[in-house]
């Protein structure tokens, strides 16, 4: 092998490292989040009792959503430090806050035992979660971002998300198995607690993998950082990429929340599917958004950001309420398998493109706060508010394909968002490095500094 091969092969175990290092918070927070969607009914009975079952799983997803409304407090708070001290010493410190919300969850006594306490103290938790959650997807991408090749921008950051389904399908798989090992009603009354005890324990390893991230080169050769006046002033005077961010963003936080979080309980509770169905299907919806996120970012990598898209929302925007109407119609695995495999593809071919387009159109020195911002305004006010937005329009319309409009609303927007950013032709350019040089020529024009 020659010397150019081996450094080569170097630099590719570096990069490799460096993803998993960069990557391995976010699976403690999909863990948690994808655990507390599944078990959603047994939470509600430990935590929220109610005669009703949908009233429980409303205060269930209710205090779901109301962590995720602290995702925009921590973007700006959390994203303006990553901003002014460093990506590294940032993304241990979100970590570090993940671990406390996820701890105080899985031990937190129930109604029963401690009364109106423990409501209070989940959503003590939750709200902690979410304020790292808000900065965590921006600060790992902008990580992720700022140590790709060149021309490979839409692929590195992909894994962002990629990392996500890692966590999904352990925690479908741990979910899995222990329903195939105990009865259903201990699963409900104190089973549902130990995969969260079992993230408690993975907790120490990724706090090692974080503590050995390096510093990205791309802020280290930065002359001077802002302060967090200056970031938040930026932020407010850039107010308009943070809002088409925000639309753009819209379709992966809905389909992601709906074919991880919400698939469980849509499966159980609307279908009438077994828990073991249900988790299978879950199982290989995360398999195959992990392989759609790096190929949807590797295609917008070669065509641009613009056609990926405006092609994933289109389809979406027509096909995903008549696909749920067919599920509904006649339930069965296949048939879910099915619908959830389309929105899989929808998810992660547009995640992809859409992870590397949101970095490129904000500003490079408020890079972390205003990724941030947009991604934790469209997972709190429409990502993680699908679970309870698709319990409501079932129970107010009848219809159990009704969570359809919602995901089309999203596709909506991402189309305007996207028609807004890029104007233009979508026709293919001849270099693969043409889309990374037009997105950065597009960022300029909605970009304050």
């Amino acid at each position: 092998m020659s010397p150019a091969s081996i450094e080569h092969a170097s630099n590719a175990k570096l990069r490799i490292g460096d993803i998993l290092r960069a990557t391995s918070g976010n699976f403690l927070e999909q863990f948690d989040f994808f655990l507390f969607g599944f078990y959603a009914s047994a939470i509600g009975n430990a935590f929220f009792p109610s005669a009703s079952e949908t009233a429980s799983l409303l205060n269930t997803f209710g205090v779901f959503w109301l962590g995720a409304l602290m995702r925009p407090v921590g973007a700006i708070v959390l994203g303006a430090y990553i901003d002014q001290i460093g990506r590294r010493q940032g993304l241990i410190i979100t970590l570090s806050i993940m671990a406390i919300g996820t701890i105080i969850i899985a031990f937190c006594p129930g109604y029963a035992t401690i009364g109106i306490a423990a409501p209070v103290i989940v959503l003590f938790g939750r709200l902690l979660q979410g304020f790292s959650a808000g900065v965590e997807v921006g600060g790992v991408s902008v990580y992720l971002s700022e140590i790709a090749t060149p021309g490979n921008r839409g692929f590195y950051t992909s894994f962002q998300s990629s990392s996500q389904q890692v966590a999904i399908f352990v925690a479908a798989l741990i979910g899995y198995f222990l329903s195939e090992a105990l009865p259903a009603e201990m699963v409900a009354a104190w089973g549902w607690r130990i995969p969260f005890f079992l993230g408690c324990l993975i907790v120490p390893l990724i706090f090692f993998l974080r503590r050995t991230l390096e510093e990205t080169p791309e802020f280290l050769a930065m002359k001077t950082h802002p302060t967090a006046r200056e970031v938040f002033a930026s932020t407010v005077a850039n107010w308009r990429v943070v809002l088409l961010g925000m639309m753009i963003a819209m379709l992966t936080t809905t389909t992601f929340y709906f074919v991880t979080v919400y698939t469980p309980t849509f499966g159980k509770h609307v279908l009438q599917l077994s828990s073991q169905n249900t988790l299978l299907v879950t199982l290989l919806v995360a398999v195959t958004n992990f392989i759609w996120n790096p190929i949807g970012g590797a295609i917008s990598d070669k065509i641009g950001r613009k056609p990926v898209l405006l092609t994933i929302a289109g389809l979406a925007l027509v096909t995903v309420y008549p696909a749920l109407s067919w599920l509904v119609t006649d339930p069965s695995f296949g048939k879910m398998l099915v619908v959830e495999m389309m929105f899989s593809f929808y998810f992660g071919t547009y995640s992809g493109a859409m992870l590397g387009a949101l970095v490129e159109i904000v500003p490079k020195h408020v890079r972390t706060t205003c990724f941030s911002l947009a991604f934790a305004l469209a997972a709190a006010l429409f990502g993680t508010f699908t679970p309870l937005a698709s319990t409501w329009l079932i129970d107010r319309t009848d219809d159990k394909a009704s969570p359809g409009f919602w995901l089309m609303f999203a596709a909506l927007l991402g189309i305007i968002a996207a028609l807004t950013i890029y104007p233009g032709s979508t026709k293919r350019v001849a270099k693969p490095s043409r889309p990374e040089r037009s997105n950065k020529a597009v960022a300029a024009q909605f970009t304050t500094h």
